[in-house]
């Protein structure tokens, strides 16, 4: 049984910038498709960005696009997520996804494992 477990938490002034950390354990993530999801404040969870069984990359929106880059060391079974040119708009609990499906998607519905959550908090 795959599990996720988030790091890197943390508070955040604006235009800075922040690595989340995901490490995996029970199964090897090179065998996942894997991504990110956040949850803003009121709002539903929505897609950040993924990294295929097949090695594409997908980012969700232009402005993330921009700022967040998505890795993976498969030796360290960890999935990173690094954000740069951080704004208040990015403050949000984010979750490290994983699923055997062979592309990304932005549903969350689509993906079976979640880690518990990381708060990142932009403020000054």
């Amino acid at each position: 049984q795959l599990q996720l477990v988030e790091s890197g938490r943390g508070l955040v002034q604006p235009g800075g910038s922040l690595r989340l950390s995901c490490v995996a354990s029970g199964s090897v993530l090179d065998d996942y498709t894997i991504g990110w999801f956040r949850q803003a404040p009121g709002k539903e969870r929505e897609g950040v960005s993924c990294i295929s069984r097949r090695a594409v990359t997908e980012y969700y929106t232009d402005s993330i696009k921009a700022r967040f880059t998505i890795s993976r060391d498969n030796a360290k079974n960890t999935l990173y997520l690094e954000i740069n040119s951080l704004e208040p708009e990015d403050t949000a609990v984010y979750f490290c996804v994983a699923d055997k499906r062979p592309w990304c998607s932005s549903s969350p519905g689509a993906f079976v494992y979640w880690g518990q959550g990381t708060q990142v908090t932009v403020s000054s």
